[in-house]
């Protein structure tokens, strides 16, 4: 039976990115459309959407909140192969710089944006003419739709038949803000309490989707237990312990039309499984593009990154002198924190020959990147999914990661001895775990052969997005 889907998310690739969530919201659809769903797609019109090259159109629909004063219209785009993408336009919330606020943080209005978001999806669904029989939320900026569904629109016969998924890409951001908010999303102080949407004295997205939508899901198995601990449940630990039932860990997928060393117009050269030897050429482009003075057989790791302590950098600056030791160059991509941000461009003066970091997003310099290094580290303090590991594989790039996650399910620790795996992990969050393994992934690297079959071990890894897309389906059907 052909569900009608809609998939609700802040950003979605092409139109607006800032990490992973908008990757997944770009590629899971068109996935779920192969399998044949009528799929469709609903987000913010920001300034950046007009840049992604879709042509955009005005409905002409004026979108009345019950809660707001104030109206939003709704805009069409289309993603790949014809999936509808509904924009929701309000300039005094969304005509702004950056999506969510100055990297680091939150615009202050952050709760009236959100709000009025969600509930102009639900508004807009209904102007559109569209039932669906599940809407797929993902992170806490939707987290108040399955409140609102569950309260504002419990009458409403439009959504009778109208399921939620609530999908936790990262559990570290809660959209959590003071009780004097409360008001500006339209609902009643009687879902402020601890089976409502009140965390510690203050109202919480996030808590509301975990609360209130009908399953609940992460993007990977492994983080799907984490989030039921005290380490890694940010609080929401005993949430999530008591709906459990209706909690299910999915590895996101990769969009290999988009991350393919074969196909990728971005690099310097293409190269497959049976054409290893032109991955020489993405390495000369690095070495030529950071002015680097390496030896030939000297291995160039890299580092595509939020700088932020979740992602493991205090590691790295421990770990700084024993790497200072090593035959080895590195190049970080990124931006985050002013502490590591300075660390990497202290480092990158000291060691101009060897070391090169980049305080900036670009996706096109993340794929010459990707291709031209031969390692990829990831050492996570927490990592929900990751999905540059899963690029880094089909770039036979190998991953140096910290076994957590969905870095501990998308990566399998290489044998020499028999000749499987993927690539190097460890376990303890600690710089002498993190260099250990990086010796072993050293070692390998200067037994070519070896190093070859550990390549091409990766580049066959199929991680596409087919076999996730079954599995969100089957919690589509799944949910009560």
């Amino acid at each position: 039976m052909q569900l009608k889907i809609l998939l609700v998310s802040a950003e979605v690739h092409p139109f607006a990115k800032t990490g992973g969530l908008a990757d997944v919201s770009g590629a899971l659809p068109p996935a779920l459309k192969k399998l044949g769903h009528d799929i469709r797609v609903i987000m913010p019109k920001y300034p950046c959407t007009a840049k992604a090259g879709r042509k955009i159109q005005s409905l002409r629909i004026d979108l009345k909140l019950p809660g707001f004063s104030q109206k939003g219209s709704l805009f069409k785009s289309e993603l790949s192969g014809g999936i509808p993408v509904y924009l929701i336009k309000h300039d005094g919330y969304f005509k702004r710089k950056y999506i969510y606020g100055k990297p680091g943080t939150d615009y202050p209005d952050s709760v009236e944006r959100f709000a009025f978001f969600s509930q102009a999806v639900l508004e807009a669904i209904k102007n559109l003419d569209f039932k669906p029989d599940i809407i797929h939320c993902n992170d806490w900026h939707t987290g108040l739709i399955p409140v609102y569904l569950k309260s504002l629109y419990r009458k409403d016969p439009w959504f009778s038949h109208t399921k939620t998924l609530f999908s936790i890409h990262n559990l570290g951001y809660q959209g959590n803000f003071p009780h004097s908010h409360l008001k500006k999303t339209g609902l009643g102080e009687s879902l402020f309490r601890e089976d409502g949407i009140e965390f510690y004295g203050q109202i919480s997205f996030l808590k509301g989707g975990l609360m209130f939508a009908d399953t609940l899901s992460t993007v990977s198995p492994a983080y799907s237990q984490e989030i039921q601990t005290a380490e890694l449940g940010f609080g929401m630990e005993g949430i999530l312990q008591k709906r459990s039932s209706r909690l299910y860990g999915i590895l996101n997928g990769v969009d290999y039309s988009v991350w393919n060393p074969k196909i990728d117009p971005l690099i310097a050269a293409n190269y497959g499984p049976k054409s290893l030897s032109q991955k020489k050429h993405c390495r000369d482009d690095l070495i030529k593009t950071f002015s680097l003075r390496l030896n030939k057989k000297t291995p160039i790791l890299c580092m595509i990154t939020r700088l932020s302590e979740q992602k493991g950098i205090d590691l790295i600056m421990e770990a700084k002198d024993a790497l200072d030791e090593q035959d080895i160059s590195l190049l970080i991509l990124g931006t985050g924190s002013a502490q590591y941000e300075s660390f990497f461009k202290q480092w990158s003066r000291d060691r101009p020959d060897r070391i090169a970091t980049v305080l900036k997003f670009d996706e096109s310099l993340g794929h010459r990147i990707l291709a031209g290094s031969d390692m990829l580290l990831m050492p996570s303090r927490y990592e929900p999914c990751g999905l540059t590991q899963m690029y880094a594989l089909k770039y036979g790039t190998v991953p140096v990661v910290r076994a957590v996650g969905g870095l501990k399910n998308s990566v399998q620790e290489f044998s020499p001895e028999t000749g499987k795996g993927t690539g190097f992990k460890f376990k303890t969050p600690q710089a002498k775990f993190f260099l250990k393994s990086l010796q072993k992934a050293l070692s390998c690297f200067d037994q070519s052969k070896t190093w070859k079959k550990l390549m091409l071990n990766g580049m066959a890894k199929d991680n596409s997005w087919e076999s996730a897309a079954k599995q969100y389906l089957r919690l589509y059907r799944k949910s009560p």
